[in-house]
């Protein structure tokens, strides 16, 4: 059985292209992360980590082809089309992103030996900017989160599957267009900076030819290479695994700059899937409210809910392990371990820039106790309508406090 419908219908055959995903993209995460307004503290925080992934990102996607070559030097074979489609896009990313082309268009082949000149690295840009907003100079922050994404960044990039690379290639870029922009916008508000004075936001997506418009467009031509017909629909599931792993990481650091205003009384609940793959952290108070559903896919897993806004989840590791399966009006993303079929965590339909969580999966000796209401998710329109206008209305025989071993 197929855990998805396919999206496509099978007379209109898909034609994935930038535009398509962008808007794909933004329809299932919304805003950006960084959309948001931030204090001064906050950004100062974020920098350092966001300073570290722009100094890595060129010499991970430089070096991302490294294993395909000597597979091909171990086996005495000729190196695949593939191979050669995307190490020529991560080639010319990796020069672009430490300045080669900048100079070239500026000074033609003369410019050539100013390559030695790394301020003109894009991570030194951004470290000119911050340190122009900040009033003092800053440090890459390899923080145990910013290393866990670069990793998982790396293992797609650099994956032996084409069309997982093709799919983490793409999802970085486009993801990148809208994470630059949308710090670019709000770093401005915060400082009241003026929007050409900051170079590296300028270089990439101002002006009238801003260059990951470039970035996009050349990852993408490798959909039409490397994608084979009838593989849109996995495509499409790599594209959303790749991209979320951006958007987390930036909810996450999001979360981080925002902790001086975290609720005392939350503490962090560990949690896993069965096999122990996924991994993770939610924060919420010791005693938790609960919902149980008696809808047909929470009735058959057993899923008990812990309703939390995005950035309280933290993914520790594994989040290469996750499926998904949608049905019905396809809006929740129902995310299971691929290992050993476990749901954790999934975006409900009620709140999809939210999670919720199984409370079954969290780690009972952060729990002091857990309280519990019904919802009738069986008829759920007339059930979430009624919780809009009256919040107790959808709830059914609420239950006093439970011990976790009576679960």
């Amino acid at each position: 059985m197929k855990s998805q419908a396919s999206r496509f219908a099978p007379d209109q055959p898909p034609k994935i292209s930038c535009e398509y995903l962008t808007e794909h993209a933004r329809a299932l995460f919304g805003p950006h992360p960084f959309a948001s307004q931030m204090s001064d503290d906050q950004v100062a925080s974020l920098l350092p980590e966001y300073l570290a992934m722009s100094q890595a990102f060129p010499y991970l996607q430089a070096a991302s082809q490294r294993d395909l070559i000597f597979d091909a030097m171990h086996q005495n074979q000729d190196l695949a089309r593939d191979i050669e489609l995307t190490s020529v896009v991560a080639n010319f990313i990796c020069w672009d992103e430490t300045g080669g082309h900048g100079r070239i268009l500026q000074g033609g082949k003369a410019a050539l030996p100013d390559i030695l000149l790394t301020e003109n690295f894009h991570s030194n840009l951004l470290r000119k900017d911050a340190s122009q907003l900040l009033g003092r100079a800053i440090l890459p922050n390899y923080s145990d989160r910013t290393k866990q994404y670069l990793h998982f960044l790396y293992a797609g990039l650099s994956s032996k599957d084409s069309l997982v690379r093709c799919a983490h290639m793409v999802a970085f870029e486009l993801h990148a267009a809208d994470m630059i922009q949308s710090l670019w916008t709000t770093v401005v508000k915060t400082f009241k900076a003026r929007p050409d004075d900051l170079e590296y936001f300028r270089g990439h997506v101002g002006g009238e030819d801003p260059a990951e418009k470039y970035h996009g467009e050349m990852t993408g031509r490798l959909i039409d290479e490397l994608v084979q017909p009838g593989h849109s629909d996995r495509f499409l599931d790599e594209f959303d695994r790749a991209y979320r792993l951006s958007v987390q990481w930036c909810r996450d650091l999001r979360g981080m700059a925002a902790c001086t205003g975290d609720d005392p009384s939350e503490v962090q609940h560990h949690g896993r899937c069965h096999c122990g793959s996924i991994k993770f952290d939610v924060s919420a108070p010791r005693e938790l409210s609960a919902v149980r559903c008696n809808c047909s896919i929470c009735q058959m897993s057993g899923f008990v809910h812990l309703l939390v806004p995005g950035d309280k989840l933290r993914i520790e590791c594994g989040e290469e392990f996750l499926t998904t399966y949608q049905f019905n009006k396809n809006i929740a993303r129902h995310t299971f371990c691929r290992l050993c079929g476990v749901k954790p965590f999934y975006r409900p339909r009620s709140n999809p820039s939210g999670f919720s969580i199984n409370i079954r999966c969290l780690d009972r000796r952060t729990i002091e106790r857990i309280r519990i209401t019904e919802f009738n998710g069986e008829h759920w329109e007339q059930a979430f309508a009624s919780m809009h206008q009256d919040p107790e209305s959808c709830f059914e025989d609420q239950r006093s406090e439970l011990e976790w071993r009576a679960q």
